[in-house]
């Protein structure tokens, strides 16, 4: 999982020390960034858990050796320089010591398809006239569900035939309706993303 320590070219790196990279392994956001000596590194390899060099104290710490919000590491990648450490991880509790999800304050929410779910939230919300997404809650669960139900048939009827282009065409369509299905029943990505992370562990 790790790569050699001895790749990384730490004559680039202030203080001979690495720069780590923490990444949430579900979500993809930023969660925070450490530094590593050695010592560090290899009882992170190790242990499977984040551990850093504080350049402040001049030791070693366990992220989550206090509060018990460990990071859980899932992956990690040198990057194309061999300067800088990507760890994909867990966050067992909130990562910074704000107790906010991440130390960056970026969305919460990122990427496409959750941008599309706000919009779909937001029309939950307003109800505007003339939208498609409107009517489909003024229709209700039940006809959402359906809807749901035929955009998954169509879906897989293209895939069994082979038909890739149109298989996009109708994952989208099914993909777009689900996002519909989830804000009509309170229910958001995170949640999803929640429940898949627990089932994964």
């Amino acid at each position: 999982m790790f790569p050699s320590f001895d790749t990384f070219r730490l004559e680039k790196c202030a203080d001979g020390l690495l720069p780590v990279i923490v990444q949430d392994a579900t979500t993809l956001r930023v969660l925070m960034l450490g530094y590593m000596n050695r010592e560090a590194y290899e009882r992170t390899a190790a242990e499977g858990r984040v551990t850093f060099y504080s350049r402040t104290r001049r030791q070693l710490w366990t992220k989550g050796e206090t509060s018990g919000h460990y990071l859980r590491v899932k992956a990690a990648y040198a990057d194309c320089d061999a300067d800088t450490l990507l760890i994909k991880a867990d966050s067992i509790g909130p990562t910074c010591h704000r107790g906010t999800t991440a130390c960056f304050d970026t969305p919460e929410e990122e990427g496409f398809v959750r941008s599309l779910a706000r919009l779909v939230a937001q029309r939950h919300a307003d109800m505007p006239e003339g939208s498609y997404t409107t009517r489909l809650f003024i229709k209700g669960v039940k006809a959402i569900a359906k809807k749901v139900g035929e955009e998954c048939t169509e879906a897989v009827i293209e895939a069994t035939d082979g038909n890739r282009d149109r298989f996009v065409y109708e994952a989208g369509d099914l993909l777009y309706h689900y996002l519909v299905l989830l804000e009509c029943m309170g229910v958001s990505v995170a949640d999803i993303e929640q429940e898949l992370a627990l089932r994964h562990k």
